[in-house]
């Protein structure tokens, strides 16, 4: 009977290393961290952390995945390494079908919303701007995240201002903020809850103006050059069992977000 017994220890303990590893990526999901507050930072703890590093690291802990984050990269360059599959994993990505075809993406897992921002001491005089075609038919300067998708009026409305000299770019939300309150520019544009963290931090008041650019889901996006399509399957049955037993929520009303 002893010698049963451990036959059938050890017949289920090779069922579940089997079900283990049918759970697992296909390898490890790598990424590059950022500093994006409130999203992605490091704490006094010298831990990545945020909305986004906490909600990556839940989904994929759930769905077996090991995550594995490399130190910053200049923007341009992690995009290109991403394309390569060098990295294969980014956070709070925008579905398009430009990126689609070096890109996999998961279901979303929040929303984004990205709007104009003025110094509140301006408001008045930049309140009438009702979107983005008002501003490009204007003469007012915007400062804009340098990478990202920011909806089809923006697009639409980019290369006009450029043309005109009255788009300037920046890397972070740190950086965009500074030139906003040294007068690079008197409006800046991006993720809602990043620039009012950021202006907060640097004791800038803003406002909104009276209309939003793009609200959008975001997804987690994997590289097609070094995942598979079973690794996204993973990711969205962990993404949907999380939803649906409100790990997901909670991380979300943690940060404010509903």
């Amino acid at each position: 009977m002893a010698s049963a017994r451990t036959v059938t220890a050890l017949l289920a303990a090779a069922v579940l290393l089997a079900s283990a590893q049918a759970r697992a990526c296909s390898r490890p999901l790598n990424m590059v961290s950022e500093e994006w507050p409130p999203y992605s930072f490091t704490n006094e703890d010298n831990l990545q952390t945020g909305l986004d590093m906490d909600m990556a690291k839940a989904i994929l802990k759930e769905a077996g995945c090991t995550l594995v984050t490399a130190p910053p990269l200049p923007t341009v360059r992690r995009m290109l390494l991403f394309e390569r599959g060098d990295f294969n994993l980014m956070l709070a990505a925008t579905d398009t079908p430009e990126r689609r075809r070096f890109a996999r993406f998961s279901d979303a897992y929040r929303n984004e919303t990205v709007a104009l921002f003025v110094l509140a001491r301006d408001y008045a005089r930049y309140a009438a701007i009702g979107g983005m075609a008002a501003l490009a038919r204007g003469e007012s300067a915007v400062l804009v995240p340098r990478v990202g998708w920011y909806g089809t009026d923006f697009a639409h409305a980019a290369p006009g201002l450029r043309a005109s000299g009255r788009l300037f770019d920046f890397g972070t939300f740190e950086q965009g903020v500074r030139m906003l309150g040294a007068g690079r520019a008197p409006l800046i544009m991006g993720d809602r809850a990043a620039v009012l963290y950021e202006a907060q931090r640097q004791k800038l008041v803003l406002r909104q103006l009276p209309f939003v650019v793009h609200q959008a889901p975001v997804h987690l996006m994997l590289s097609r050059a070094s995942t598979t399509q079973d690794d996204l399957a993973r990711v969205n049955a962990a993404i949907a069992r999380l939803e649906k037993n409100g790990t997901l929520q909670a991380l979300r009303e943690r940060y404010g977000l509903r």
